[in-house]
């Protein structure tokens, strides 16, 4: 089970560029059955990675997708960018899906899946969605920040067996548009997408919550299902 890391500028941890990743990534893997794996950044070796994997997860962090990847012109003054973390994950993403690889994309891993699938991203939820609740919740990562409502019908409503759950939030951004073949799975009670898939493949998942906390058990129902599809 690959999983794409993080990454950070000297300084902290180490005085030369370092790699990063929350144990909770590996723990909710490794509790469901699977072996995590982390994959690097080196767009021009994705392939490699890919053929050691069965199944990838991309991961969230503190930055955002480059708006001109799904055609903006404009960059909010909110955005962040990591560019060669993208690229990497990009590449890594693009080669899952053209192999139909299993595939769970989770906070900035699903806005960068929903770009892979030809959707769009809203680049600030507070300036686009009028009456937002708090996407950046103030308590604890690991307790809830509020409800989603799960379509009936999705895949993921097969997977996690009820119409609600209750998710942390941790996000500025969300998906526009899941791109056309891709559907919206879950809502806020606001609007905003929270879950994506794409039905026309074995397992493309993407959540805008962080399920590796596990704080609802539709959380590691997820990662049973990501890897039971990954052994198939």
């Amino acid at each position: 089970m690959g999983i794409t890391l993080d990454s950070e500028e000297a300084g902290g941890y180490s005085k030369y560029p370092w790699y990063a990743l929350r144990e909770n990534y590996a723990q909710a893997i490794a509790a469901a059955g699977g072996i995590p794996l982390c994959l690097p950044h080196h767009p021009a070796l994705a392939n490699d990675m890919l053929a050691a994997i069965d199944a990838l997860i991309v991961t969230g962090g503190a930055f955002d997708v480059d708006p001109a990847l799904y055609g903006e012109s404009d960059t909010h003054g909110t955005v962040i960018l990591k560019h060669a973390r993208t690229a990497a994950e990009r590449a890594l993403l693009e080669g899952a899906l053209a192999t139909d690889m299993p595939v769970l994309g989770i906070c900035g891993g699903q806005q960068l899946l929903a770009v892979a699938l030809g959707g769009t991203l809203i680049q600030h939820i507070p300036d686009s969605v009028p009456g937002c609740l708090e996407h950046e919740q103030t308590n604890p990562r690991n307790e809830a920040g509020h409800q989603i409502a799960i379509m009936p019908g999705s895949l993921l409503h097969t997977i996690v067996g009820t119409e609600t759950m209750h998710v942390n939030s941790s996000h500025h951004q969300a998906v526009r548009e899941p791109g056309a073949r891709a559907r919206v799975n879950a809502r806020a009670p606001d609007g905003v997408i929270e879950g994506i898939e794409d039905p026309s493949r074995r397992f493309c998942q993407g959540v805008q919550w962080h399920p590796e906390f596990l704080i609802d058990p539709g959380d590691s129902r997820l990662f049973a299902a990501l890897i039971a599809a990954a052994v198939t």
